[in-house]
């Protein structure tokens, strides 16, 4: 998102009503005083990358949007009620009280040049119906897996494959979760060699930027192989 055409006294959506702007009241009208400065994006930006983060139910998309973000991240969090007994499994999670309803958004500056918008799926079945609008014009996808549960990746996987969006694989280090060799990962999710599967820790934004930018070696790679010519 780019506000900075909306920037307080640029004659957009910020600034301050002169007195009298009411219909002849007299009385100034304070309006929007437009994003915060770190919200606003930097003016060497010259290129945007939308990336979705996907997994199953809680598997921590939410937070790792929340930890990398530069921004103040938009969420769509609501509390869990009764509607979803019997319909969500919350098997492994069943202290979870929050769930995401639409999306989570953020973003990252990779450098000076290049800038990361972030978009978190819902994990439940019954949300998916929002997946098109939010994998259109995504360059690449993070899934995020528990390795307590992961079976309810299976079916993220596969809709990945189907729409053909290049993804990397982020083990989230749960606590007390088992810890498996990555090949063991591989064959269970049933990857192919090439795709990337790292450990990270969605809580702390270093390790969730260091899967970002594992994303985005992937994506390069790819990228130089397919405008290579063929041998």
């Amino acid at each position: 998102m780019d506000y900075r055409s909306s920037e307080p006294g640029s004659g957009g959506a910020g600034g301050t009503a002169a007195p009298g702007g009411t219909g002849g009241t007299g009385t100034a009208v304070e309006r929007p005083s437009g994003p915060r400065a770190e919200d606003v994006l930097p003016d060497t930006a010259t290129a945007a990358v939308k990336i979705v983060i996907v997994g199953g139910f809680g598997v921590g998309k939410t937070t790792l949007v929340g930890a990398v973000s530069e921004i103040r991240p938009l969420t769509t969090e609501e509390t869990m009620t009764q509607a979803g007994v019997g319909v969500d499994d919350v098997a492994g999670v069943e202290r979870k009280t929050s769930t995401t309803v639409a999306m989570d958004f953020g973003r990252i500056s990779i450098n000076e040049e290049l800038v990361l918008y972030l978009f978190g799926t819902p994990g439940q079945e019954r949300f998916w119906f929002l997946w098109r609008g939010l994998f259109e014009g995504a360059l690449g996808a993070v899934v995020l897996v528990d390795t307590r549960r992961l079976e309810v990746s299976f079916d993220v996987i596969g809709r990945l494959e189907e729409r053909r969006v290049p993804f990397v694989v982020a083990v989230n280090a749960f606590p007390n979760a088992p810890v498996h060799p990555v090949e063991e990962i591989r064959s269970a999710l049933d990857l192919p060699p090439h795709v990337p599967i790292v450990e990270c820790d969605a809580r702390l934004r270093r390790s969730s930027r260091d899967v970002l930018m594992t994303l985005m070696r992937y994506l390069r790679g790819l990228a130089l192989a397919a405008d290579s010519p063929a041998s």
